[in-house]
């Protein structure tokens, strides 16, 4: 076995311009939501060079409306397909998913970007693009892990499923499709940014929108109304209550690094119609984290008796009652218990070749291993190159060195995990 992971890092270290060449393209693809067909034709032909074989097929609503796991602004996924390649093994090996999403936030305000957003340019070894780090740079490490193994001739046991997957920034709709297709394995890996660190625990999360009455009247004789504004400002500070309340019950280490490990965050507020009026309705939007061991169901009933108990320290909303509703995004929460026996073999494998003992933590944000370890019942980890920092900011960027760490990362769990045949 270390002579065949010796062969496989060699294959990396020589092959490695390849890899940077393939990135490029895939960040040259402006593969925003609705627009993931053209960079998944690219990682198809990849595949097929690869001689995988390849699963292609468009999510339809209809078979994903009804699950409990599923959200999407859309109910229409044409023209953006889904991408599987399977590796088939010899048989007798345990199996490994390898799953990456290919879709991207947009660029926003482009006269902030140094670069074209969607340039790949390469400076002083990082490449600069919106997906470089979230998360094409972690798909390519996947892929060339892949092809390592394949060019030096080796064979598994077990069967590795790589999967590349639209909808990860909307909730994980193409995640959940690829569960609902039959797709499961034994173990999984989703190599987002982690900046390497291991994360084997995940918040979850879910958009929420809050409607808040007022009286309006006129702004001259505004003590005749009820700001809309003002009592918003109750709401919000009931909001950051709950948020206190919640994280004093989060005493998982794993967490120790996060100031706040499940933030609630208001993000959009609009009220008022006239600067001469008093306002008479405010919406705020914002985001429910969720903990690792914790129900979407309970998070949302968390948050709606923190509503409700407004209206018995304000008067006003016993008449006027504070409305919420949930909407848009959610990702499901996941954890993976560190004595895991991947958890175990993947932390072996990184101080086996860094020699420096790998950062285990909680993930800050969702991702799709929430899908898949509630829906397809797989124990999915996180790790990958790249840094949440810059990731949906202008002027992103990747250390290609760490595509490089990474693919040697995943190559050797690869061979250990499925066996060599």
């Amino acid at each position: 076995m270390i002579e065949q992971q010796k062969i496989v890092a060699a294959y990396i270290d020589k092959h490695k311009e390849s890899a940077f060449l393939l990135l490029e393209k895939m960040v040259q693809e402006a593969s925003v939501q609705f627009h993931e067909k053209d960079i998944q034709n690219l990682v198809i032909k990849k595949l097929e060079e690869l001689k995988l074989e390849i699963d292609v097929w468009e999510p339809q609503f209809n078979d994903l409306k009804d699950s409990p796991y599923f959200v999407s602004p859309r109910n229409d996924f044409n023209n953006s397909p889904n991408v599987v390649g399977v590796l088939k093994g010899k048989g007798g090996g345990k199996s490994l998913i390898l799953n990456g999403h290919i879709d991207v936030v947009p660029e926003g305000d482009r006269t902030k970007w140094n670069l074209d957003p969607f340039s790949g340019v390469t400076e002083n070894g990082k490449m600069y693009g919106r997906g470089t780090t979230d998360m094409k740079g972690g798909n390519v490490s996947l892929l060339f892990a892949m092809e390592a193994i394949i060019k030096s001739g080796i064979k598994l046991k077990g069967d590795v499923i790589f999967q590349s997957v639209i909808e990860e920034e909307s909730g994980g709709a193409g995640t959940l499709a690829t569960v609902q297709r039959g797709y499961k394995a034994d173990a999984a890996i989703i190599p987002e940014p982690t900046n390497m660190k291991l994360f084997i625990k995940q918040q979850g999360s879910l958009w929420f929108r809050i409607t808040v009455e007022g009286l309006s009247a006129h702004g001259g004789t505004r003590y005749e109304g009820v700001s809309a504004i003002e009592k918003a400002w109750v709401v919000h500070k009931a909001i950051l209550n709950l948020e206190s309340e919640r994280n004093k019950k989060i005493k998982d280490p794993l967490f120790d690094s996060i100031p706040i490990p499940i933030p609630i965050n208001v993000g959009k507020i609009e009220g008022g119609s006239w600067p001469s009026s008093v306002p008479d309705l405010v919406t705020m939007e914002g985001r429910l984290g969720v903990g690792p061991d914790e129900s979407i169901d309970d998070a949302k009933q968390a948050m709606q008796d923190c509503v409700n108990r407004i209206a018995t320290e304000d008067d006003w909303f016993e008449k006027h009652p504070v409305q919420l509703e949930f909407f848009g995004a959610q990702w499901v929460p996941n954890a993976v218990k560190e004595s895991h026996s991947f958890v175990n073999l993947v932390k072996e494998n990184y101080e086996q070749l860094f020699q420096e003992n790998v950062t285990i933590e909680a993930s800050p944000w969702g991702t799709d291993a929430g899908i898949l370890g509630a829906a397809g019942g797989i124990p999915a980890i996180v790790i990958g190159p790249g840094e949440t920092k810059v990731a949906h900011f202008p002027n992103e960027f990747i250390k290609l060195d760490e595509v490089i760490r990474a693919a040697k990362l995943f190559a050797v769990t690869i061979l250990k995990w499925c066996e060599e045949a």
